[in-house]
């Protein structure tokens, strides 16, 4: 992960966006958004970000159809992806269960503080110390 942390924000509704954008650039983030999955796979190429917002119901791309696409790519395979929706879960297209989705949030039920510390404790996860090396083994010497 990079010295400040990148996120992309791909939500069609531009209120939502730029209110988390706000919130995250506040926090020492990098921020970029796009409007649609399009648009949001190609933010995503051009800026690998460290973690990706993603809503699912948007206009030329729905984010699973988006979500689909970037894990094809060899770098967007296990990028972190924090589903942005109003949907219930139980509405959430199957297929996005299976692309390897690190949360889901509920739009309405979470503020733009309680988005940012999820996507904090995500991000610590990603960057967790390596475990130690383990120790050579040591022969005994020969008598």
């Amino acid at each position: 992960m990079s010295a400040v942390p990148k996120i992309a924000i791909i939500e069609d509704d531009q209120a939502i966006s730029q209110m988390y954008r706000i919130k995250f650039e506040a926090n020492g983030y990098e921020v970029e958004t796009a409007e649609n999955g399009k648009l949001g796979l190609a933010l995503a190429e051009k800026m690998r970000p460290d973690i990706i917002l993603l809503d699912l119901m948007m206009p030329e791309m729905n984010g699973d159809v988006m979500l689909g696409e970037l894990r094809k790519l060899p770098w967007g395979k296990n990028i972190k992806v924090v589903i942005l929706t109003n949907m219930g879960e139980q509405e959430v297209p199957e297929n996005i269960k299976q692309l390897g989705v690190s949360a889901f949030i509920l739009k309405a039920d979470m503020t733009p503080r309680q988005v940012a510390e999820l996507v904090k404790k995500q991000l610590s996860q990603n960057t967790a110390p390596p475990a130690p090396p383990n120790p050579a083994p040591t022969n005994p010497p020969q008598t």
